[in-house]
């Protein structure tokens, strides 16, 4: 049988502006690898929206793996980057990664977004015989 995982997360864009304000550094170093921390600094303007869509990506992923934050996954184990068309990647670190291997996940697609202020992530993860949609 061929592995497929699912997870969806909807974040208020509100939530992570208290977080970044309250908690600041030590917020964004915890829970963001130094490349999405880059990409969300790039600009002032949306700082806010970039990182709760990110936020909410690693929850969805989590979510695919049944796991949540337990088991030594940590939330640098999912790093969401963007491809050279800037379309949306992950990929999976650490306990993420050794989990999804368990699982026969390989291949993973994630949609993100945000508007009202919430922000949204979906994402579906498949085995090497999914790899192509």
């Amino acid at each position: 049988m061929e592995a497929l995982a699912h997870g969806i997360d909807i974040v208020p864009i509100a939530r992570i502006e208290q977080m970044l304000a309250n908690h600041g550094d030590r917020f964004i170093e915890r829970v963001f690898t130094a490349g999405e921390r880059a990409d969300a600094e790039r600009v002032n303007r949306g700082r806010s929206e970039r990182y709760a869509v990110r936020f909410a990506a690693k929850e969805a992923v989590l979510k695919a793996l049944g796991t949540g934050l337990s088991g030594g996954i940590t939330w640098q184990d999912v790093d969401v980057h963007r491809s050279g068309n800037g379309a949306p990647m992950l990929k999976m670190h650490g306990v993420a990664a050794e989990k999804a291997d368990e699982l026969g996940l390989q291949v993973w697609r994630l949609s993100m977004s945000h508007a009202g202020g919430m922000a949204m992530a979906s994402v579906v993860a498949m085995g090497a015989a999914s790899s192509d949609p």
